[in-house]
């Protein structure tokens, strides 16, 4: 079946073409600029040679050009890799490699580390986008604005549905990111169905403050908004005072956050501002606090938060409260249509419902990825009998509400970001000073979890934990890099040598 996901920006285009579809700061883009600028970018991205199927690495915050690039890329039939602006220049070489990515679209605050990532993968060719007023870009890059000057021919490179459209970097418990290949028509139903569960409106107006480059912000906040025809605010970094002065400047309707964000607004003055138009608070990324959901309603008349719940490699989505009758507070709701979740014992086999019977979310539906990219022992793994295996653990209650009780892959969330101990324990081995690391997350009331770090010196060494801390900083995203170390003469380990975290976190 031929079908590409560029078809939802055509579809609302036609039916209301001057309609708003984002705001930022004075600017604003109809969804008829929108279509016919990202018709231009996919002119001239096939006329730089590249073909169908070919990949493309983005690397922008919340701007205009992200969307350009993203539906230019679609209709121009190629794959979408969207990467974290924080990512340092290791980082950045790995995922180009690995997606085999041909060239690489960055914005010029993090040209430096992006152009030396793509110098590390074989020098990708990297194009920068520049503020208004700005003409800074290292050396060998060129300017985004040269792809605006291609004509628009109209056409959408007509792909299959289940051809990849996206490749979402995502890291399991060896640390190594794996690339989440996310296809045309699992897009465009988990933006159907979720849209229709979180009642947006052709009217609506949504804050698009998660990053678009995470499959939260892309498919529940950007492509929502495309295939319902509505309106969103670009914020490019999330900051409390900016959320509120855009809801209340362009009286926007829906909030898409990770609990932190909900917990800094709540610390916010509000003074001055009428924020009356919020209707629905949509939650996901980690899990929100009943006393978080109870104050933010109380402060906000009139706004309901409703949680769910979804990884990458399910295209966002996968269960959800779907209103404040039928929620229930710290439940992250129920399967959406046409998804399958059951809960496993260890070995593999259906749990019933009930709080003693914990068991790990695996999941089959339309929302399920093909597969990693390039990795079929990875994608074996993950697809045992035939589900999908997410190494989170939960309970179900009798009315099969699913309650998150922990996570079996050894992984943090710090601020919405999934941090992997692993990957950090292996930077930290790279110390001249370090023999020994363990990684783990300590409750951490604004961001759910903090870094934290064990480490045991080699004989002889010095090395302080603000020396430790600096250097992780110098390689590891922001959201990465462990902000306590703890010298230790030991860490405790059991019979196979294996170290034992779970005695670190008691400490």
């Amino acid at each position: 079946m031929s079908f590409n996901l560029a078809a939802m920006l055509r579809e609302s285009r036609n039916a209301k073409p001057d309609h708003p579809l984002c705001h930022i700061g004075d600017l604003t883009f109809s969804y008829a600029q929108v279509d016919e600028i990202s018709g231009r970018v996919a002119s001239a991205l096939l006329g730089s040679g590249l073909r169908r199927g070919d990949k493309v690495a983005v690397q922008l915050p919340n701007l205009p050009q992200f969307l350009f690039t993203y539906f230019a890329i679609l209709k121009a039939g190629l794959v979408m890799v969207p990467l974290n602006p924080l990512l340092k220049a290791p980082e950045v070489g790995y995922q180009l490699q690995d997606s085999e990515s041909r060239m690489l679209i960055t914005f010029e605050g993090f040209a430096a580390e992006a152009v030396a990532g793509a110098h590390q993968a074989g020098d990708v060719p990297t194009y920068v986008v520049n503020l208004p007023g700005h003409d800074q870009r290292p050396e060998g890059t060129r300017h985004y604005d040269e792809l605006y000057f291609a004509d628009d021919t109209g056409e959408i490179e007509p792909t299959n549905a289940d051809d990849t459209a996206v490749i979402i970097y995502t890291s399991g418990t060896t640390g190594k990111p794996k690339g989440a290949e996310l296809t045309h028509f699992q897009l465009y139903m988990n933006c159907t169905v979720a849209g229709g569960l979180f009642g947006f409106r052709d009217d609506d107006i949504g804050v698009a403050v998660l990053p678009m480059f995470h499959v939260f912000g892309l498919s529940s906040v950007l492509n929502v908004c495309v295939r319902f025809g509505g309106t969103l605010v670009l914020i490019p970094r999330f900051e409390p005072d900016a959320v509120l002065d855009a809801i209340a400047r362009y009286r926007c309707t829906i909030f898409s956050g990770v609990p932190t964000m909900y917990y800094a607004l709540l610390q916010a003055d509000l003074a001055g501002r009428d924020l009356s138009s919020l209707r629905v608070g949509v939650s996901g990324g980690a899990a929100i606090p009943g006393e978080v959901i109870r104050a933010f309603e109380e402060k906000f008349p009139g706004v309901v938060i409703l949680e769910g719940y979804g990884l990458s490699e399910t295209a966002s989505t996968t269960t959800f409260n779907i209103s404040a009758e039928q929620r229930k507070v710290l439940s992250i709701g129920r399967p959406i249509w046409g998804v399958q979740v059951q809960l496993v014992d260890e070995q593999d086999k259906p749990l019933p419902p009930g709080p003693d019977n914990i068991g790990e979310i695996v999941i089959r539906g339309h929302n399920v990825m093909r597969g990693y990219y390039a990795n079929p022992t990875a994608t074996a793994e993950a697809f045992r009998g035939g589900w999908f295996h997410t190494g989170d653990l939960a309970y179900a209650d009798e009315d099969g509400y699913l309650f998150i009780v922990d996570r079996k892959k050894d992984l943090l969330i710090r601020g919405g970001y999934n941090v992997y101990p692993r990957e950090i324990e292996e930077v930290l081995f790279t110390h001249p000073a370090v023999a020994e690391a363990a990684v783990i997350g300590k409750p951490d009331p604004r961001l759910g979890e903090e870094v934290v770090a064990f480490v045991v010196l080699k004989p002889g060494a010095e090395a302080d934990p603000d020396d430790i801390i600096a250097y992780s900083r110098e390689r590891l995203a922001a959201y990465k890099y462990p902000r306590e170390v703890r010298i230790a003469a030991d860490l405790p380990k059991g019979p196979t040598g294996k170290i034992l975290k779970r005695e670190l976190k008691a400490d």
